[in-house]
């Protein structure tokens, strides 16, 4: 399932209809299977880098703990909303920021980041889909 939400579809916009399993493998690690990832992009459309920045000025702000201690080609954040309780992932890839539903994820908290997000962004649109995979 996907789909561009509208302005109409504001109440709805960040309802997670599937959560992500956890799984411990015996290797070691944590992998999630199945869940919703909402996935913003910018209109008109920016690049990583300039996303990358803008989602580090909403992170550095007050109210959220987190880490990027990951050596990748792209951001990927943990993130701790210290309000909400909430934990999620945050990553800038393809032109697009997107927050990836963790298994205790509830909507206020992606509400909020998306909230302070359009803060920081005046001068944008933000067009939100949402991708459910299977499992859960």
């Amino acid at each position: 399932m996907s789909g561009t939400m509208t302005a109409q579809d504001d109440d709805d916009r960040f309802a997670i209809p599937s959560r992500p399993e956890r799984r411990y493998p015996r290797g070691g690690g944590v992998e999630y299977e199945g869940g919703t990832t909402f996935s913003l992009a910018a209109v008109p459309e920016r690049e990583d880098a300039w996303l990358g920045g803008v989602v580090r000025s909403v992170l550095d702000g007050e109210g959220y703990t987190y880490g990027d201690w990951l050596d990748l080609p792209m951001p990927l954040y943990l993130v701790h909303d210290e309000a909400t309780g909430d934990v999620f992932r945050v990553s800038v890839r393809d032109s697009r920021v997107r927050l990836h539903v963790l298994p205790e994820t509830e909507t206020v908290g992606l509400r909020r980041f998306f909230d302070r997000l359009r803060g920081h962004t005046d001068e944008i649109e933000w067009e939100v889909t949402r991708r459910v995979e299977g499992g859960v």
